[in-house]
C-alpha cells in the first residue's frame, strides 16, 4: 500500500477519534443537562419554566442535534471510506499472494531450465551420436574392404610381374653347426 494511502487512513482514523471524543463530551453535556433539569423540576414543584430560557435551550438543543446529526453523518461516511479502503487493501494483499506464488513458480522454471535443455539437447543429440557411430562403422568396414582389395590388387599385380627384390653382393657364408654327437 503507498504511504499516502497509509497517511490518508491514519489521518482519517484520528479525524474519526477526533469526532467520537467530541460525541462522546456532547452526550455527556446532554446527559448532565438532563440530569439537571429533572433534579431542578423535581426539586421545585412550582417550577415555572422562563419562556426566554426554554426557547433559548430548545435553540441550543436544535444547534447541538444538528451538529450531532452532521457528525454522525461524517462518521458514516469515513467508515464507508475505511470500509473501501479494507477492501481495496485485502484485493491488494489478494494479488500481492498471487504474484508472489506466480513470481516463486517462475523462478522455479527458471532454475529448472538448463536441466530441462540439458535433457531436451541429450534427446536430440542421441540420434545424432547414433548416426555418426553408424558412420563411423562403415567408415571402418570400407576402409578395411579398401586395404583389402588394395593387398589382393598388389598381389595380383606381383603375380603377373615379376618382384625387383633386392641382391646382396656377397652371399651368407655357411656356417657349420658343431656337431655334438662325439661329446
Amino acid at each position: 500500500m503507498p504511504q499516502t494511502e497509509t497517511q490518508d487512513i491514519q489521518a482519517l482514523q484520528a479525524e474519526m477519534a477526533a469526532l467520537r471524543e467530541e460525541l462522546q463530551v456532547r452526550d455527556q453535556l446532554v446527559q448532565q443537562l438532563s440530569q439537571e433539569l429533572f433534579r431542578l423540576v423535581k426539586g421545585n414543584q412550582q417550577f415555572m419554566p422562563n419562556p426566554e430560557l426554554s426557547e433559548r435551550h430548545q435553540a441550543e438543543m436544535q444547534v447541538i442535534r444538528e451538529q450531532l446529526q452532521h457528525v454522525e453523518e461524517q462518521v458514516a461516511f469515513y467508515q464507508e471510506q475505511l470500509a473501501a479502503r479494507d477492501m481495496e487493501v485485502q484485493q491488494l494483499r489478494q494479488s500481492v499472494q498471487e504474484l508472489t506464488d506466480r513470481s516463486r513458480m517462475l523462478e522455479q522454471v527458471v532454475q529448472e531450465l538448463p536441466k530441462v535443455y540439458r535433457q531436451k539437447f541429450a534427446e536430440r543429440m542421441a540420434p545424432i551420436r547414433e548416426k555418426i557411430a553408424q558412420v563411423q562403422r562403415e567408415n571402418r568396414q570400407l576402409h578395411a574392404e579398401l586395404q583389402s582389395v588394395s593387398y589382393r590388387l598388389a598381389m595380383t599385380s606381383r603375380g603377373s610381374s615379376k618382384l625387383d627384390l633386392p641382391s646382396f653382393g656377397n652371399p651368407l657364408p655357411q656356417v657349420s653347426m658343431p656337431n655334438f654327437g662325439n661329446a
